[in-house]
């Protein structure tokens, strides 16, 4: 796979993940835009987007086998670290964060070997509402979200070329904030995040043993005495 790619570049849409799926025909098609009108996040969930924000999805033919796909969101997220400032950290499996609070998520829908791995990041933000902000302190300028979105796709198809054995494990984990952290996620399980596995799979300590999780959502929650052992 080399990192050639189209590049479409939009002020709004409703969905960048609907349209490069819509647009690709063989050659990774990058949609990017400014703004949203019905985009959406993992499980449904959606986004509270800044004045000044991305929204990028890139399409392609993944030659990797059907179960080390899991394996996506996390190179996507490392992905977007390689363009951002340093201070930025991942929490299991995709979401970028900075100071305590999420400013980027990660969402991979796939079928029939194509791929459309999206990114939502918010840039710059003045007044973020509660649990949210902003890669930037200051506005990085009007042209920021192109930068970006160049960088984190030329990134993500330079990180699929080694093949789903050799995918930066090692970075996600120096990288991964969620490790040594108590989690809780659905349904009902509650442990201390302690490493990641090769498959990208969070390995948690619950009072019963080691609790393997491949996807769903988890919250990081505060050391609040879950009486583990």
């Amino acid at each position: 796979m080399d990192t050639h790619y189209v590049l479409v570049s939009l002020e709004e849409t409703s969905s960048t993940q609907d349209r490069a799926r819509h647009l690709f025909e063989g050659t990774p098609v990058l949609v990017a835009a400014r703004r949203q009108t019905a985009g959406r996040g993992r499980g449904g969930s959606t986004w509270e987007t800044a004045p000044r924000a991305l929204a990028a999805s890139l399409a392609l033919a993944v030659s990797w086998p059907p179960e080390t796909w899991s394996r996506l969101p996390l190179v996507a997220a490392l992905s977007a670290l390689d363009c951002l400032p340093p201070g930025h950290a991942l929490k299991w499996p995709n979401d970028v964060m900075r100071d305590g609070t999420k400013v980027a998520g990660i969402l991979v829908e796939g079928s029939e070997g194509v791929a459309v791995v999206g990114m939502g990041i918010n840039l710059w933000w003045s007044e973020p509402p509660t649990g949210y902000g902003a890669a930037f302190d200051v506005d990085p300028g009007e042209d920021t979200h192109l930068w970006i979105a160049r960088c984190w796709a030329t990134a993500l198809l330079r990180r699929l070329v080694p093949g789903p054995e050799d995918w930066g494990r090692r970075e996600y984990r120096q990288s991964c904030a969620t490790i040594g952290r108590p989690v809780r996620w659905q349904p009902g399980g509650a442990g201390v995040a302690e490493d990641i596995d090769g498959d990208g799979a969070l390995l948690v300590r619950t009072g019963a043993g080691i609790e393997r999780l491949i996807s769903g959502r988890v919250w990081e929650v505060r050391d609040d005495g879950f009486g583990l052992t």
